[in-house]
């Protein structure tokens, strides 16, 4: 299994602080926060490589940061061209460069968005991967409805399964929020790699998802704890008072 990281945003909501600087690689404390992630991800005897795609304005802090990171399981950087905003790819368009740039045809895998701090590991998330023998994304409980109404929602059914996915609805269906945390089977890759040509949103990764859950099997798991999404100025001091 390859963990595909993606971290090809501008972070324009934390300027000045990433308007030369890509934000997974801002401190937290000691650690930043995509080396947060990775000291989760790296010992989980499932993954194999990981894969980071950002953009061309900031490839040369990944491949410089890289050349100090220690961790035993080889990382790549893809560059995905872009330089800003305006031409960006998105993250389902990030994702298909790397599957296509690093020869992914017959591995599962995990994809994650790079600006978060978890309070669990994401071995659970590969266990039950397992254990369901089908694709699986994440979802929590999300009380406050505005904030269902910027996120993906799910419905599930008894076993967890779900049985539709909602990108920002205006009515959401349920409470389940989806953070921006998949696995992919390898037999649903050619489902992936063809879903631009269906219709599939672009740009927010839940579009895949939902794109998937009405093509093919999707689970559900519950997260065990918290997340922290680092996505302003304000979250972000939040986050060095809490962590830092």
């Amino acid at each position: 299994m390859k963990d595909i990281i993606i971290a090809a945003g501008y972070a324009t909501r934390l300027y000045p602080l990433t308007e030369n600087f890509p934000k997974p690689l801002l401190k937290v404390g000691s650690r930043n926060i995509l080396e947060r992630m990775l000291d989760d991800i790296d010992p989980i005897e499932d993954i194999d490589e990981h894969i980071i795609v950002t953009n061309h304005r900031f490839a040369g802090h990944f491949e410089e940061w890289k050349k100090t990171a220690s961790y035993s399981k080889t990382i790549t950087i893809v560059d995905d061209g872009t330089t800003s905003n305006d031409n960006r790819l998105g993250a389902v368009g990030d994702l298909l460069l790397a599957l296509k740039k690093c020869g992914v045809d017959d591995e599962d895998i995990m994809v994650l968005a790079a600006d978060n701090i978890l309070s669990f590991s994401f071995k659970g998330f590969i266990d039950y991967f397992h254990a369901k023998g089908t694709s699986v994304i994440m979802c929590h409980h999300e009380p406050e409805l505005h904030r269902l109404k910027r996120t993906g929602v799910i419905t599930v059914d008894g076993s967890m399964r779900v049985t539709s996915m909602h990108e920002k609805p205006e009515v959401p269906p349920s409470n389940l929020a989806v953070p921006p945390f998949y696995i992919y089977s390898r037999a649903d890759l050619p489902l992936i790699k063809s879903s631009l040509d269906h219709g599939c949103g672009f740009d927010a990764p839940g579009n895949l998802a939902r794109h998937l859950a009405s093509q093919t099997v999707l689970h559900a798991w519950e997260m065990p704890g918290t997340r922290f999404d680092i996505g302003s100025l304000d979250s972000y001091h939040e986050a060095q008072k809490i962590f830092g």
